[in-house]
């Protein structure tokens, strides 16, 4: 198909649709079928409204829509987002606010380049921003990019990675979400291998295919059944001439939208019912739940050619990253080489994209990285979309996350000033508490222990996560002690946190003291009444 203009027939079907959409709320809406005692033309009103929106937001790039986010002492602080870096096939964005300190956490999310825009991390960006700065990949369309700036594959995509976390520095914390996690894991390993004071400290991998063949989905199926040749001939097509990137062969966004549909077609087409029967009976609004979400879902991008064809070939064919073989500009890149950076693996129990297994299977790859800095959680009934957005995101991976970062932290945490304790209390409770969650329980009498004057784990100007159940080391061909894991190896590491029995001996020993010193009181009084 890159010779016939099917891209240009693709986007004539779309303005169609959306044209006829338009029309039919046109008709549907007008003031002399509001006569009619009859519920088709409110139907056929609710319809078009519903086409017409969804046809449009095929080809508009979302905005952030991050204006303010609310600091930890209740005062709103405006959010600008900010290019960095800029480059002809994607920039590096920084999320400013306004009026307050830089935060010791600094987070580098690694968007997809999978469909669709980075905004789909939105809720992500929105989650992290009170408690760490954030940085985020933002990959452009491919239609918008002249032929002259030349091709962008895999490897160009790695180097991509390469320079953003060289141009954050060390103690910058990678998050890299589904489609990145394999070159995220090869971008560290080049960078271990060259500039390890560039390294980040730590790597988190989100439902990422590191390994397609650990678990079967209809993505690695889809992946094993058809042939480099068919891909190559069915759907990669020809940017039309009403773009700037006119003339580069592209896999079209649409084509992408409508797999990721096909995965789940009787959900959407039940979604799109229910959204036409609330306008109908006038009880949807703008902002509703399902304008939200399709607004966002809908909104797709093109990915060249060469990208979409070697991250098949390479990623889900030959397994270039599992089997440890994956080349930038024909130099193997070893993971093994990764031997200070602190790697955490998520995955959902519900994934149908990215089944439980498939990141999982960058551990072993890390042969030179002690059992100590490896870490894995499975969060239970969640989907891929849930575990980096949504209720099981929030409640339950961010604070695991965000504790992982701050025990891995290579730099000592900044300590809190004087305007706010509050940050100071907080993260004192929040390391205790995790702590208490971990141990056994304590008895309720307990003589005071010189335990008391165990240092406790540095404190942070930064709001710290929801105390959660610690998380569990993962398994490497042998046990690794979870205690162990946590403790930080390095010299330069925060103390170790307060156990259970710490935190509750004050408090205790402050009460023997009471008892001891009572009756010496008493005794004082006596003599003063004797000696008057």
């Amino acid at each position: 198909m890159r010779y016939t203009p099917t891209y240009d027939i693709m986007e004539t079907m779309r303005n169609t649709n959306q044209w006829l959409g338009a029309t039919a709320t046109a008709i549907g809406s007008n003031p002399a079928t509001g006569l009619v005692p009859n519920p088709f033309f409110r139907m056929l009103a609710a319809w078009g409204e519903v086409t017409e929106r969804a046809f449009s937001r095929m080809v508009a790039k979302p905005d952030w829509d991050i204006d303010s986010i609310l600091n930890f002492d209740g005062r709103d602080m405006v959010v600008t987002a900010k290019p960095e870096l800029r480059l002809p096939f994607g920039d590096l964005i920084r999320f400013d606010v306004s009026g307050r300190p830089a935060r010791s956490r600094r987070i580098l999310l690694v968007a997809p380049m999978s469909g669709h825009y980075a905004t789909l991390l939105r809720s992500t960006v929105v989650s992290l921003l009170p408690d760490a700065d954030v940085w985020i990949t933002d990959w452009h369309n491919a239609r918008d990019i002249p032929v002259s700036e030349g091709k962008f594959d895999v490897e160009d995509y790695t180097q991509y990675l390469v320079d953003f976390m060289r141009h954050m520095g060390p103690d910058t914390h990678v998050i890299a979400v589904c489609q990145p996690a394999p070159l995220a894991l090869a971008a560290t390993a080049m960078l271990a291998e060259d500039s390890p004071e560039a390294q980040p400290a730590t790597l988190t991998l989100i439902g990422g295919p590191i390994d397609p063949d650990a678990a079967d989905t209809d993505v690695t199926d889809f992946g094993r059944r058809v042939t480099m040749g068919q891909l190559e001939r069915y759907v990669i097509q020809r940017v039309g001439f009403n773009h700037a990137g006119a003339g580069r062969l592209v896999y079209p966004g649409l084509l992408q939208l409508s797999s990721f549909i096909s995965m789940n077609t009787e959900t959407h087409a039940q979604a799109f019912t229910n959204q036409i029967m609330k306008i109908a009976q006038g009880e949807a609004g703008e902002h509703d739940k399902h304008n939200k979400f399709y607004d966002e879902y809908l909104a797709v991008m093109d990915m060249t050619a060469e990208f979409y064809l070697s991250t098949v070939e390479r990623v889900f064919k030959s397994r270039d990253i599992a089997r440890n073989d994956f080349t930038v500009a024909g130099r193997v890149v070893d993971i093994g080489k990764i031997t200070d950076v602190a790697v955490k693996i998520v995955e959902g129990e519900n994934d149908d994209i990215s089944a439980p297994g498939q990141c999982l299977a960058a551990l072993p790859l890390l042969t030179g990285l002690p059992d100590s800095k490896k870490f894995s959680h499975l969060e239970p009934g969640a989907g891929h979309y849930g575990i980096f957005a949504g209720k099981s995101w929030r409640n339950n991976i961010r604070p695991l996350v965000l504790d992982f970062i701050d025990r891995n932290s290579k730099t000592t945490p900044a300590q809190p000033n004087a305007a706010q304790p509050v940050a100071a209390r907080s993260d004192q409770t929040s390391v205790s508490t995790a702590e208490v969650q971990e141990s056994p329980a304590t008895p309720k009498v307990a003589p005071a222990a010189p335990k008391a004057e165990a240092p406790a784990k540095p404190t942070q100007a930064d709001i710290p996560p929801t105390p959660v159940k610690a998380e569990k080391p993962a398994n490497i061909d042998t046990p690794v002690n979870p205690k162990k894991a946590e403790t930080p190896v390095k010299a330069d590491s925060p103390a170790k946190p307060v156990s259970a029995e710490v935190v509750a001996s004050p408090a205790k020993a402050d009460v023997s003291t009471a008892r001891a010193t009572a009756p010496t009181k008493q005794s004082k009084r006596a003599k003063t009444k004797r000696a008057k």
